[in-house]
Order: C-alpha cells, then structure tokens, then sequence
C-alpha cells in the first residue's frame, strides 16, 4: 500500500495538522537544491538539471563521501512506470561517466549558481572531510526518486526491482503540513537509505566474497587514536550514523583488516563482541592518547562507537603496509567483493606471515 504520513501538535488534545499541496515540484526541487540534507545530510549535490548525451536532463546529482553517485530525480507528475524507467535510463549514462567528467559537471554547477566552492576536490573534502579517491569515484551509482505523493504502483515497482533485479532505486516521499500559516516539510524514506546504499556498493562486483571484512580506521589528530586502538584492542567510528552504522555489521568472530587512509594497513583481528557507545566501552581507568565523542555530550547518532577485538597482527603507523594494488574505500566497516580485495588479503597474509 501507499506510504502514508501524518503529523499532530502535541496538547492536552491531539491535533492532526493538515496537508497541504505544493504549488508545484520545482519548488521541491529548488527547496532540496538550496539544502540537500532534506534528502540525506551525507551527501554533496553536484549537479542540477544535467544534461545528458541523448538529450535528457537529470533533476538533481549527488554523491556521498564513499564517491557513490546519486541520481535524484523528481516524480513531476509523470507515470510511476515512466519515472523508474527513466531514472534507470539516466543511470546507465551515470554509470559510464569519467571521474573528469564527474568533476566537469560539478564546475559547470559551482559556475552557473555561483557556489563559494568552485572544484570538485575542495567541495568534497568540505563537506566530508577527506579527499576524494579517484578509483572510489563513481564506483557504484544509487537512484532515488522523489514525489510530492508517492502512489502504491511505484511502491511495487522499486519493491520489484530491489528484492528481484538487485537495483539500487529507493524512493522519498514528501508531505507539506500547515500550522498557523506555517509550512512544514516531511520526508520519509520508502527503503532505509543503508540498505540501498550497500546495495549500490554491491552491483557490479563479480566475486563472492571472501568472508573476510575491511575496516577503515580513521586516525584524526587529536581525536580518535590508533594508539589507543593497539593498546585497548578495538576499532571505532562516529561522528554521525553514517560512519558508526557499519561497524554493527561485525559480530564476535569475525576477523578484520584495518587499513587508515592515506597510510596504508596497520593490523588484523578477531572481533570479540557488539558494537557498543562510547559511554558503556570507555573507562576511567583507560589512559588515552586520543579523545572520544560521547552520547552525553553529542547525542547517540554523532557519539563514538566501539567493537572489542583481539589483535592477531598490529603495527604502527609508520610500519603500515601501502603498496599500490591494494582495496581501500572510506567504509568503516565493509564486505569488499572486489578481486581487489582477495589481492589485498593474500597480500596482508605474506607480509604479516598470517596463515
């Protein structure tokens, strides 16, 4: 059925608040264009109205720190069979665009609305904190359609094509609610945005994988400590949802290699328990080189989380291993089916001499 929204102010009664229609779905558009965190805080719009080689415009273009490519494309009262299969059509150009066009594209959006932020480089690390990885660039691709009313035939055919076809469509619906002459936008995801997310990570990679999981460590100055990591046996993440989230992947016996970028891999372990908070994994006793975010101070979704390990091999940073050849990507934790990644882990296994 249908997805279905309602909001109510909170009183001594209960009142529903009533929707409202836009005056149209540009304005949608020009609302998310002017802040793309209506969609996901996690994303940096790179394009708008993109013209496409077969004479096309795509609404919108994002990508996330993981340099996945996002087509976002408003509903506009077309069709749901019209709108999914051109959302498709203008994913199979994605998917074939160089990095240098990628990045052509954000200068001609930066150029034509005046963006403080003029190349591609400097906007992404802006916004995510990190450079962008060329290789990572346009590695995978998600589609996401957006609708003021969000009908049960679309609903069945994004469903289709994610359980049957494994494509990485998802759709949001939005509903405006009116209050004292206050307008209000709801957002709600048809599908957790994590699931297509990994999905679009998914596509395309021929291997099975390999049963062994990859972890990018961030080492950051002040904060978050490698030291810290090889003494009290651990890997962790935070600084939203988007980067903690993966490490629930992990359960007790997994075994993990741990690469920090722009470094190289500094160790492998046994996961020894669940993801847990900083607040519940630190203690006084713990003599720390590096500081941690916790709930108390940021809210759970911006806190450090932490997976107990048992270091099997653990180096320091200046005896890390970077050799060309070898997978890296900005996932905390990931399930890597690239040849790539079985290169990296027989690679590891030589050098550390692990059988």
């Amino acid at each position: 059925m249908a997805i279905q929204h309602g909001i109510w102010k909170i009183g001594d009664q209960p009142q529903s608040l009533n929707t409202v229609k836009l005056d149209t779905e540009e304005l949608l558009e020009d609302q998310i264009f002017k802040d793309i965190s209506i969609l996901n805080s996690n994303w940096m719009l790179i394009g708008r109205q993109v013209y496409t080689d077969f004479g096309k415009y795509i609404d919108l273009l994002a990508v996330d720190a993981f340099g996945s490519i996002i087509i976002i494309e408003l509903k506009k009262h077309k069709t749901p069979r019209d709108v999914v299969a051109q959302t498709i059509d203008y994913a199979s150009w994605v998917e074939s665009l160089p990095s240098d066009r990628i990045v052509e594209i954000y200068q001609e959006f930066a150029k034509h609305y005046e963006l403080p932020i003029k190349h591609f480089d400097e906007g992404f690390t802006a916004t995510f904190g990190v450079k962008p990885v060329e290789d990572e660039l346009n590695s995978s691709h998600q589609m996401v359609v957006v609708a003021a009313e969000l009908d049960a035939s679309t609903e069945r055919i994004i469903n289709y094509l994610n359980d049957k076809a494994n494509i990485a469509v998802n759709a949001v619906f939005f509903s405006v609610f009116e209050d004292a002459g206050n307008q209000y936008l709801s957002r709600s995801w048809m599908i957790d945005p994590g699931e297509t997310e990994e999905r679009a990570i998914n596509i395309g990679q021929k291997e099975d994988w390999n049963g062994e999981f990859y972890s990018s460590f961030g080492d950051i100055g002040d904060g978050r400590s490698w030291k810290d990591a090889m003494k009290y046996g651990f890997i962790s993440a935070g600084a939203g949802r988007w980067y903690s989230k993966t490490l629930f992947k992990l359960k007790a016996g997994d075994r993990v290699w741990v690469n920090i970028p722009k470094t190289g891999y500094v160790g492998v372990a046994e996961v020894t328990g669940k993801a847990t908070i900083a607040d519940e994994f630190l203690n006084s006793d713990m003599d720390l080189a590096g500081s941690y975010q916790r709930s108390d101070e940021v809210g759970e979704d911006a806190a450090e989380y932490f997976v107990p390990v048992t270091w099997i091999t653990s180096v320091p940073k200046n005896k890390a291993v970077n050799e060309v050849g070898l997978f890296g990507n900005q996932n905390s934790v990931a399930q890597p089916r690239t040849p790539k990644w079985n290169h990296t882990v027989k690679r590891l296994k030589e050098v550390w001499k692990i059988d």
